[in-house]
């Protein structure tokens, strides 16, 4: 795009100076400069107008370079906010976790219970983490999507104190209607949760504290939506297939 531009200049620019040469009525020493120049950027845009008419590409070319540049910004961001938070990620004790206790690679999912992406992204992590064996999930609830995601939330925290947590965490994930408070301690009931218990627990001031400190990493992350994931040393935002888990995953391993 750049190198079109200049072309365009050089071919403007060449253009007036042949035609100042061509003529022999001193046009421009009666024009005053502001209205030289007005003209000159209006006739460049004339001339960039019709050229991109002309190749409507260009304009799908430059868009692709503006997404590598800001997909590379994002990524050198989530590089260093993953080195300078390791322990955050991988290590906080009151962020519940699945899969293989002694994994040698942790998948850090960043969810939120009404995300239609995340539900989405769940089947791929749950079928992949099942068939794989050897590896960790940390879940970073990322209650986004209003008070029944943040209810949902509570409930998943409060949830490992019974040892439900995963149990309760797929119910939500694979729960297709909408989530309301009565509706989440139902389906805590169906998977064998004291509901009065867990009422009591979702109350400890402890787990508005660990989704605060989600919310943080997530800010520090770049992450602008759920569902988001960490695997080694690499920021995977949206939802992904089960093909590219895998792949990130064996990549994980290699490093």
């Amino acid at each position: 795009m750049r190198s079109i531009l200049l072309v365009l200049c050089a071919a403007l620019i060449g253009g007036g100076a042949l035609l100042a040469a061509g003529t022999t009525t001193p046009a421009r020493v009666a024009v005053p400069a502001a209205t030289a120049d007005a003209g000159d950027k209006v006739a460049f845009g004339k001339k960039i107008r019709e050229y991109l008419i002309a190749n409507p590409e260009v304009l799908v070319e430059a868009m692709q370079e503006l997404e590598r540049r800001q997909d590379n910004q994002r990524d050198a961001v989530a590089l260093k906010a993953i080195r300078q938070h390791k322990a955050e990620l991988l290590a906080d004790p009151d962020s519940p976790s699945g899969g293989n206790a002694n994994g040698d690679v942790i998948i850090v999912d960043f969810n939120d219970y009404q995300c239609p992406y995340c539900k989405r992204a769940h089947q791929a992590v749950k079928s992949v983490v099942a068939a794989d064996g050897k590896v960790k999930v940390v879940y970073k609830d990322l209650p986004i999507l209003g008070e029944p995601s943040r209810i949902a939330a509570f409930a998943a925290l409060a949830a490992v104190k019974q040892g439900k947590h995963l149990a309760l965490h797929n119910a939500l994930m694979e729960f297709s209607g909408k989530l309301d408070r009565a509706r989440i301690l139902e389906i805590a009931a169906s998977v064998g949760l004291d509901v009065a218990l867990l009422e009591k627990d979702m109350d400890d001031p402890k787990f508005k504290q660990v989704i605060d400190r989600n919310m943080a990493l997530a800010s520090a992350l770049g992450l602008r939506g759920t569902p988001a994931f960490v695997i080694g040393d690499q920021f995977v935002p949206g939802a992904i297939d089960a093909d590219a888990l895998k792949q990130l995953i064996a990549e994980a391993r290699k490093r």
